[in-house]
């Protein structure tokens, strides 16, 4: 392939892909477990450690492998191709596509906040197939069909989104710190209250301390981090960039820091506007705070609190860019995935052709299909519950290859050695509280991945021919 994107194309690619809806969402649940403000945003703070230390571990094996598939080839050449493939197998069932389905039924949604006559969540075939869900269908279609046109076209899209929804974020960060100032920051005198959770069963709270704390602590992160992935996206388009070993690692660090302090800033301002703890049945957004914001829309909920009903218009509209740009990142990034995987005879033949502008096409175009049916299966979204542990599988097993002098050709040093020692065990911690508290769902994601070891062999066979 042509390499024509450049550091600042990489860094958009990076924020694009990670600022999806999440940001504006996840931060209710997070403050129902941990119940106090410096909890809160320590599940931020340590994500934000994750995200850059993981993206910059990345950025050391970009320099080792420039190649399309990224962490796919990682891992290939870390270990063997069944755990690169485990790695393509996952994604290419849930992560990606279910990610990429998720998105865009969160962009028709907002989109039906605004339009709620035509664009709802009510059924016009039985109990299936809605209007929401036909936008959202259209919505990949029509980002496939962009990125079929050329990398150069589709990073154009991508920086443009990624600059609007930056932009949006900032404005919200502005208007929420100067509530701050104007309010005497009264929301931050007991920053450092005593922890609790809330038991949504029976709407009861109760103190908490020691492991269950950290095992609370633990399970709250399950929104940052999944706020805060798809950096390693741009991994996958290694080859589309000019010097790939300098810019893929570049482009993953200073987006993902940029992102990370984004993040951080907002959550501020949630808090500059909002209690943290409301009231359940409060009778306006302030009433019911960061904990109970409506629907978790805490983003609409701060923007309803400062500028009344407007407010909650105007986050839809920031939400419905905010999408727009992430899908269009990741879709871009997924193809070239597919297409690495198709290269090695592990993924159907076709999806290693590109069109005459050097795109796999046929890669994209089965990416956009299958997602397009999880948008319709309803089933995307505990797909990715399903995946959480098996993700975090494949973050400890990439970032743990940097440690192989035969894969970085000389051993790290040791700051980095403490660092990355530091990563993989934190990693380990969360992933045995998932395991723990989330027996279920993290199993049903680690056979996920082990479902995969027979279609490997499947895969082998029938693509080799």
């Amino acid at each position: 392939m042509n390499k024509k994107l450049n550091t600042l194309d990489a860094s958009m690619l990076v924020m694009g892909s990670m600022i999806g809806s999440g940001i504006f969402l996840v931060s209710s649940e997070v403050a129902r477990s941990v119940g106090s403000p410096i909890y809160w945003i320590g599940t931020w703070l340590l994500t934000a450690f994750l995200t850059i230390t993981g993206a910059y571990a990345y950025g050391k094996l970009s320099s080792v492998f420039p190649k399309t598939g990224g962490q796919y080839i990682y891992l290939k050449e870390s270990y063997n191709s069944l755990i690169g493939f485990l790695f393509g197998w996952t994604t290419f069932l849930v992560i990606q596509t279910g990610t990429i389905a998720a998105v865009a039924v969160a962009f028709a949604r907002y989109a039906g906040f605004i339009f709620p006559g035509i664009l709802n969540d009510k059924p016009l075939v039985g109990d299936y197939i809605t209007t929401q869900q036909i936008l959202a269908a259209t919505l990949i279609a029509l980002l496939t069909y962009i990125n079929s046109r050329g990398v150069q076209f589709a990073s154009l899209v991508q920086n443009i989104f990624t600059i609007t929804k930056i932009g949006a974020i900032i404005i919200l960060i502005i208007i929420g710190l100067y509530v701050g100032v104007q309010n005497d920051w009264i929301h931050f005198e007991g920053f450092f209250a005593e922890p609790f959770t809330v038991d949504t069963t029976n709407n009861t709270i109760h103190s908490i301390g020691g492991w269950e704390l950290a095992s609370l602590f633990g399970v709250a992160m399950i929104g940052p981090l999944f706020s805060s992935s798809a950096w390693n996206n741009v991994t996958f388009a290694s080859a589309d960039f000019e010097d790939p070993k300098k810019t893929i690692a570049k482009g993953l660090v200073y987006g993902s820091a940029l992102v990370c302090l984004l993040y951080l800033l907002t959550n501020m301002a949630y808090l500059s506007i909002l209690p943290l703890q409301g009231e359940l049945d409060g009778i306006n957004s302030y009433a019911r705070g960061i904990m109970f914001a409506t629907q978790d829309r805490l983003g609409a909920a701060a923007l309803e609190t400062v500028l009344g009903g407007i407010g909650a218009l105007v986050m839809a509209v920031f939400i419905m860019i905010s999408t727009f740009g992430c899908n269009n990142g990741i879709i871009l990034a997924g193809g070239r995935l597919f297409q690495a995987m198709a290269n090695d005879r592990l993924f159907f033949k076709k999806a290693a052709e590109t069109n005459d502008k050097d795109v796999p096409v046929y890669s994209l175009g089965i990416q956009g299909i299958w997602a397009i049916l999880l948008c319709f299966s309803g089933s995307y979204g505990a797909l990715l519950d399903f995946t959480v542990f098996a993700i975090l599988i494949f973050y400890f097993l990439t970032v743990a290859s940097v440690f192989k002098t035969r894969i970085m050709q000389n051993e790290l040093p040791l700051l980095q050695k403490v660092l990355f020692s530091g990563y993989l065990v934190l990693l380990v911690g969360i992933a045995g509280n998932l395991l723990w508290v989330k027996t279920l769902s993290s199993s049903i994601g680690l056979g996920i991945v082990l479902l995969g070891i027979p279609f490997y062999f499947v895969m082998k066979k029938t693509q080799s021919n």
